[in-house]
């Protein structure tokens, strides 16, 4: 299984122990949702200044949130989908912030590695078109999130 991961830390502060950690961890994601080799997502790292204002931007809602994702494979209604062999699907953009990371896990009572993994997880189901919309989404992408974080070792 081959998934590209871009990781960039806009804000300086990133554990570097925690990269490969979540790349470990988008790839066993990865694995367990049978997702093709040459696949491609982005995983951002920002401050909750920045987050807020992509919040603002693309969501209406003018504060900080934890993870914010971006999926490219959605498509409009008369849109046409265009596949070209041989090349990467790109997935997404996952965009986390790390000091709502870092209250979060304090809040939960967990550590920093599980917050993170977490967020990195439930962004990557959002690409994959996984919603939290209704009850029953839910307890569907829910479960799968949690099923993915424990069988990878960061339980609660």
């Amino acid at each position: 299984m081959s998934l590209t991961i871009d990781f960039m830390d806009e804000t300086g502060q990133f554990p570097e122990q925690f990269i490969s950690q979540l790349e470990e961890l988008l790839h066993f994601a990865a694995e367990k949702e049978n997702i093709e080799d040459l696949s491609e997502i982005s995983v951002t790292i920002v401050t909750n200044k920045r987050i807020q204002e992509i919040n603002r931007d693309y969501r209406g809602i003018d504060q900080p949130t934890d993870v914010i994702s971006f999926a490219l494979e959605e498509m409009a209604e008369d849109e046409l989908e265009i596949q070209v062999e041989g090349m990467p699907r790109v997935l997404g953009d996952i965009i986390i912030s790390l000091p709502k990371a870092i209250e979060q896990a304090k809040t939960y009572g967990h550590s920093l590695e599980r917050e993170l993994g977490f967020l990195a997880v439930h962004g990557f189901l959002h690409l994959l078109g996984y919603d939290h919309m209704n009850d029953a989404d839910e307890k569907i992408m829910f479960a799968r999130q949690r099923e993915i974080l424990d069988e990878f070792g960061l339980q609660r």
